[in-house]
């Protein structure tokens, strides 16, 4: 299962013996121990790849008709 960290780990934690990914960052790991990570509100589900660092533009306030 593939998840995105929300939150950065304690420093020195690590995930056998590999330090866990920093927030923001994504990883795949099994679906247990990933199920409970998004449960635990840690990490979120990666469902579809999305396209990271993107944002719709907003739209510009047209000028008023005179």
């Amino acid at each position: 299962m593939k998840i995105r960290m929300l939150v950065d780990m304690p420093e020195g934690a690590t995930r056998n013996g590999e330090p866990w990914p920093p927030k923001g960052e994504d990883a795949e790991l099994p679906t247990a121990e990933a199920a409970h990570l998004v449960a635990s509100g840690v990490a979120e589900e990666v469902t579809a790849e999305e396209p990271r660092g993107r944002r719709r533009k907003s739209a510009e306030p047209e000028g008023e008709a005179t």
